[in-house]
C-alpha cells in the first residue's frame, strides 16, 4: 500500500478514495489531492465536473467504483464520458454542436412546457402530457431555450439499488463503505468514527429516527461517560447505546437478531456504512461490563426519572418476573411460574414501576428469595435515598400520619410485620388482605367515581373501616363490592389519601402486569443475553434442602392422612345392615385406622426432624450437588436498562399521539408501523439540519396523525448526537 499522504482531509471533505476529495465552498466545487488544491469548477458546470471525473478515471487516481459512490452516478454515465474524453479530449464537453430548432416548439408550446418545469415536473412526464419527443425537450433545454433547475453534486439521493451495489463491492467486508476510518481504527489511530450522512432515499427502518428525542430525553447517552470507559476503535460507546437502542423499538430482541437485518441500512441511521456486527457487538458489551458499573448508571437513571416525576414516584409498584432457565451450565433453585402453572428452574427479577407503569428499576436474584426480603434487603434501603421530595423531620413530627411514600405489592408481600417495620421508617404500605373469613354489611358500601390511572371514570361500590392486625398495628381496610357480591379487601397503611384514590392505586396493579407482558412480547426481557454464569456470595442464606425435603414429606403424609380420617368416618355401620357387609365394613375401618395411626406416628417423627433442622443456611454450606451459580448479570442489566429507556420512550410518543386518535389502544401500535417504514435522508451542512422524510403509512388518518407528532418532534429542536445537525422530521407528502 502506497504511503498516505499527510495532514489528512479537513473534516468537511467528503472522500472519494484515501487519497481524493471535494467540497463545496460557495458556488464553486474545489477537488483536493491531501492538502493540495487540484481543480475547481462552478457548482453549476456539469461538463466540468463531467471532463474532470473522466479524467479522474483515465489517469488511476480513482476507480468507476469510487466515482460511482462519492457522486451518486450511474456507471454506464461514467462510461459515456470516458469515452467521449479518449476520442475528443477535454474540448468534447463543450462543443455545441450546430443544429436548427425544432419547428415544433413554437412560443406557446414553449411556455406550456416552461411552467410545467417551472412546477418540477420531469422530462419524460412532459413528454407524455405534450405530446412533445423527450429528446426535442432535452435539445431545447442544451440550447437554453427552456431551462430546468438542476440539481447540484451534492442534491443527489442515493438510491437503496445503488448502496445495495456498493455495499456488496466493498473490498473490506459488506457494507464497510468507510475503509478509510476502519484501517485508521485498526491502527489505534481513530477513537470513534464521526456520524456523517449522506443523501439517501428509502432507507430501512428510518422511522425508528422519530424516537431519538424521546430516547435522548429519557437519558439513553446520560452519565455514560461518569461510569464506562470505552476504547478506541471504530464504533464508539454513542454508537453502541444507539444501536442497542434502535434493535429494541424495532423488536432485534437479542444480537444474533442482526445477522437477518441489513446492517448497512441500520447503519446509515447512526451516520456510519453499517451498525456491528453480532460478534462486534457482544465484544463492546463484555468490555463495558467486565467494568461493573451497569447497576450504578442505572442507579442513576432511575434518580432523574423520579426526579422528573415526583407525583407518580410517590406510588412506587413492586411485582416479582420469574425468568425460567432451560440451559445446562448450572443448577438454578426452581421457582414456581403461575403463567406456566409448573416450577421451574430460573432466575427471579424484580420490578419497581411508577403508577403509570413505567419501570425504575429492577433487582435481580438467582436464589430463591421472597418478595418480603428482597423488598427490606434490596429495593426499601436503595428507594430511601433515590425517592425525591420526602418530607422534614419537624413534618414528620408535625404530622403523624404522614408517609415518605407507598408501596403497592400483591398478596405474596402480605405481612402485619412488615408494615409494622415500614411504618416506624413512615412508609405505607398498600396490598391485598390474607385470610378474610367475614363479609361486611351491604349497607356499609357506597358508589364512588374513581379515576382510573388512565384517566377512565369507573363506578365502584366500597366501604371502609379501621382494623387491628395480628401484631397489633391500627390498618385501614378497603373493600370493594363486585357484580357476583364478592368483598375483595385492601390492607394500607396510608392514613391521608382519600378511599378512592386507595382504591384506584391498589386496582392499578394492572398496569405492572401489561408492563411484563408487553415487555416479554415486543421487547424480550426473558432472553438471555449471554451465556455465562458467576459465583454467589457464599453468605447468602438459602432455603436448606434437608428442611425443604423433611417438610415435603410432611406435607404428603399430612394430605395422606386427612384423606384416610376422611374416608374413615364416612363409613358408617347401621345395624339394619345385613351381617357380612358389617363385618367387611368393620374390617375396613380397622386397616384405616392402623394406616392412620401410622401416619401420625411418622408425621411426630419427621415434625421433631424438622425442627431440629435449620431452616436456612449458606450458599457455601450447601452440598456439592445442590450448589448452584447465578447467570451473568451485568450484561444483560446494560440492555435491560436500554430497553427500559426505549419503553419509556416509545411510551412518551405513545402518550402525544394517543390524544388525535379515536381507538386510543391502537396507538402502540402505530408506532410500531412507523419505527419500521422507509424514509428519505438528507443532511444540509450549511443550515445545519438533517432532515428525515418518513414514507406515508397506511392512510391518511395515520398519516395526520404522525404529522402532529412530526411537530412535537420538531420542536425540541434535538442536535444528533456527535453532530452539529438539528433533526427535522416530515411526510414525504408534507
Amino acid at each position: 500500500m502506497p504511503q498516505m499522504l499527510l495532514p489528512f482531509f479537513p473534516e468537511e471533505i467528503t472522500l472519494i478514495n484515501e487519497f481524493v476529495g471535494f467540497v463545496k465552498k460557495g458556488n464553486y466545487v474545489y477537488y483536493f489531492n491531501g492538502q493540495m488544491p487540484i481543480y475547481h469548477h462552478s457548482s453549476d458546470d456539469y461538463q466540468s465536473f463531467k471532463m474532470f471525473v473522466s479524467q479522474l478515471y483515465l489517469c488511476g487516481n480513482a476507480s468507476q467504483a469510487d466515482i460511482v459512490r462519492a457522486f451518486g452516478i450511474s456507471s454506464s454515465g461514467l462510461k459515456r464520458w470516458v469515452k467521449k474524453y479518449q476520442e475528443k479530449g477535454a474540448g468534447g464537453f463543450f462543443h455545441k454542436s450546430r443544429s436548427r430548432s425544432s419547428p415544433v416548439l413554437t412560443p406557446d408550446r414553449l411556455n406550456e412546457i416552461q411552467e410545467l418545469l417551472d412546477a418540477g415536473e420531469d422530462v419524460e412526464h412532459i413528454s407524455e402530457k405534450t405530446g412533445v419527443k423527450k429528446n426535442t425537450i432535452q435539445k431545447a433545454i442544451y440550447q437554453n431555450r427552456l431551462y430546468k433547475v438542476k440539481k447540484t453534486i451534492e442534491e443527489h439521493f442515493e438510491s437503496k439499488s445503488d448502496r445495495i451495489l456498493i455495499d456488496n463491492k466493498s473490498g473490506m467486508g459488506r457494507a464497510c463503505t468507510r475503509s478509510f476510518d476502519r484501517v485508521l481504527a485498526s491502527q489505534g489511530l481513530l477513537v470513534e468514527a464521526k456520524s456523517r450522512f449522506q443523501m439517501l432515499k428509502d432507507v430501512s427502518f428510518g422511522g425508528v429516527l422519530l424516537a431519538l428525542p424521546a430516547l435522548l430525553e429519557n437519558g439513553l447517552l446520560r452519565h455514560l461517560e461518569q461510569y464506562f470507559q470505552f476504547t478506541k476503535g471504530f464504533y464508539g460507546i454513542r454508537h453502541l447505546f444507539l444501536t442497542i437502542a434502535f434493535m429494541a423499538l424495532l423488536r432485534l430482541k437479542s444480537p444474533e437478531n442482526l445477522r437477518n437485518t441489513a446492517s448497512g441500512e441500520l447503519g446509515k441511521l447512526i451516520g456510519l456504512d453499517r451498525v456491528p456486527e453480532v460478534k462486534t457487538l457482544r465484544r463492546k458489551l463484555k468490555y463495558l461490563s467486565s467494568q461493573n458499573q451497569a447497576s450504578e448508571w442505572g442507579s442513576e437513571l432511575s434518580k432523574d426519572w423520579m426526579e422528573a416525576s415526583p407525583e407518580t414516584a410517590g406510588t412506587l409498584y413492586i411485582d416479582g418476573h420469574i425468568k425460567p432457565y432451560y440451559g445446562k451450565l448450572t443448577k438454578l433453585p426452581r421457582r414456581y411460574l403461575s403463567r406456566q402453572r409448573l416450577c421451574l428452574s430460573g432466575m427471579s427479577d424484580f420490578w419497581v414501576n411508577d403508577l403509570l407503569g413505567l419501570p425504575f428499576f429492577v433487582v435481580r436474584k438467582a436464589e430463591n428469595a421472597g418478595l418480603l426480603a428482597v423488598l427490606k434487603n434490596d429495593i426499601v434501603p436503595r428507594l430511601l435515598e433515590d425517592v425525591p421530595n420526602q418530607p422534614s423531620v419537624e413534618e414528620f413530627k408535625t404530622d403523624r400520619y404522614l408517609s415518605r411514600f407507598m408501596l403497592v405489592f400483591d398478596r405474596e408481600g402480605y405481612s402485619p410485620v412488615f408494615f409494622q417495620k415500614m411504618w416506624k421508617k413512615r412508609i405505607a404500605c398498600c396490598t391485598y388482605r390474607k385470610y378474610v373469613k367475614d363479609k361486611w354489611d351491604l349497607d356499609e358500601f357506597r358508589k364512588v367515581n374513581v379515576k382510573l390511572s388512565n384517566g377512565e371514570i369507573e363506578e365502584m361500590f366500597l366501604a371502609e373501616r379501621g382494623t387491628f392486625l395480628s401484631s397489633k398495628i391500627w390498618v385501614r381496610e378497603i373493600r370493594k363490592l363486585t357484580k357476583s357480591d364478592h368483598q375483595t379487601s385492601i390492607i394500607t397503611t396510608d392514613f391521608l389519601s382519600e378511599t378512592g384514590t386507595l382504591a384506584m392505586k391498589m386496582f392499578s396493579r394492572w398496569c405492572q402486569e401489561n408492563f411484563f407482558k408487553y415487555m416479554m412480547e415486543h421487547y424480550g426481557i426473558d432472553r438471555l443475553i449471554e451465556y455465562e454464569t458467576e459465583e454467589l456470595d457464599d453468605t447468602i442464606m438459602v432455603v436448606n434442602p434437608e428442611y425443604r425435603k423433611i417438610a415435603n414429606q410432611i406435607k404428603s403424609i399430612a394430605g395422606k392422612l386427612c384423606r384416610r380420617r376422611a374416608k374413615f368416618y364416612e363409613m358408617k355401620i347401621y345395624f339394619s345392615m345385613p351381617e357380612m357387609k358389617r363385618l367387611e365394613i368393620e374390617k375396613e375401618r380397622a386397616e384405616l385406622l392402623e394406616e392412620i395411626e401410622l401416619f401420625e406416628n411418622d408425621l411426630i417423627e419427621l415434625k421433631v426432624q424438622r425442627k431440629a433442622t435449620k431452616r436456612h443456611i449458606r450458599i457455601g454450606n450447601l452440598p456439592e450437588s445442590e450448589k448452584f451459580k447465578s447467570l451473568a448479570k451485568e450484561k444483560k442489566l446494560i440492555v435491560d436498562t436500554v430497553k427500559m429507556i426505549a419503553y419509556r420512550a416509545e411510551t412518551a410518543m405513545v402518550g402525544i399521539i394517543r390524544q388525535y386518535m379515536s381507538r386510543k389502544d391502537d396507538a402502540r401500535a402505530l408506532l410500531r408501523q412507523v419505527f419500521k417504514t422507509e424514509v428519505d435522508i438528507k443532511p444540509d451542512n450549511e443550515n445545519k439540519i438533517l432532515e428525515i422524510s418518513l414514507h406515508n403509512l397506511t392512510n391518511e388518518s395515520s398519516d395526520k396523525i404522525i404529522r402532529k407528532l412530526c411537530q412535537e418532534i420538531n420542536n425540541t429542536e434535538t442536535i444528533f448526537p456527535g453532530t452539529n445537525l438539528r433533526l427535522v422530521t416530515k411526510l414525504v407528502s408534507s
